[in-house]
């Protein structure tokens, strides 16, 4: 097998059009190459700046797990940070979690940052929304997002082996007329739902508009979990001097 580790943009895209399979840090793919063969050509975006930074607003995803810092918000850097073991972590990137593993533990977080992500395909290199990205396995160049006031994650203790752990995150932003929303994301089993509520100080208003969206269908137990960090969310400071009129 052939690795390619382009250092610009058009060098990466013409190994794309050659035909080279993108890879992360090959922690999923490795045992199945084993199995059923290696491919021709691979290809690794961690010599390629725009998928290596980490700063306020970005993460490439060619970032290792483990270089995952407080440049990020809590939210995604606390994801990060309980992704399988540390050799793992040291191994396995940003962008593979995302796009090639089943779990996506990153992708909660990601979703309530409103993170935008930016792709490369044999066109050149685009912008478009998570979904999409997950759905149709794009190559991954890199996250952006805009700050939030503040973030939480959770993620249930679990068993090696066993089924995906509960997996709950939140953020506040700020809109620009002052006010406030906070966006959750929970990941049930394999299937991740989102909601959002402009944010209140009253637990029992924002949980019962959260109810009216897709968090609704969530069974008991996960409801329990979503309730106790919304709260947690809710008393965190987000400088608002008053409350946001109610959801409708």
């Amino acid at each position: 097998m052939l690795l390619r580790l382009p250092t610009s943009l058009s060098e990466a895209q013409r190994h794309l059009a050659d035909g080279a399979v993108p890879i992360g840090g090959a922690t999923l793919v490795w045992a199945l190459w084993q199995r059923d063969g290696f491919p021709e050509q691979a290809m690794s975006l961690r010599r390629l700046p725009e998928a290596t930074t980490i700063e306020r607003g970005a993460l490439g995803a060619a970032v290792l797990l483990h270089q995952v810092d407080d440049r990020v918000p809590e939210v995604l850097r606390r994801a990060a940070s309980t992704v399988g073991t540390g050799a793992v972590r040291r191994t396995a990137t940003v962008g593979g979690n995302i796009v090639g593993s089943a779990l996506r533990c990153l992708l909660p977080a990601a979703l309530v940052l409103r993170a935008r992500a930016t792709v490369l395909d044999r066109d050149g290199v685009y912008e478009t929304d998570l979904t999409d990205v997950v759905a149709k396995r794009h190559l991954l160049l890199g996250l952006r997002w805009n700050e939030p006031v503040t973030s939480g994650y959770f993620k249930a203790a679990s068993e090696a082996g066993g089924p995906p752990p509960l997996v709950v995150a939140t953020a506040v932003h700020a809109c620009g007329d002052g006010r406030h929303h906070l966006h959750v994301a929970v990941r049930d089993g394999y299937e991740v739902i989102t909601g959002i509520t402009p944010h209140h100080t009253e637990p029992e208003q924002v949980l019962h508009a959260l109810d009216r969206t897709d968090l609704g269908s969530l069974p008991p137990a996960a409801r329990d979990v979503v309730r106790r960090e919304v709260a947690t969310a809710l008393d965190r400071p987000t400088g608002n001097r008053r409350d946001d009129p109610p959801a409708r």
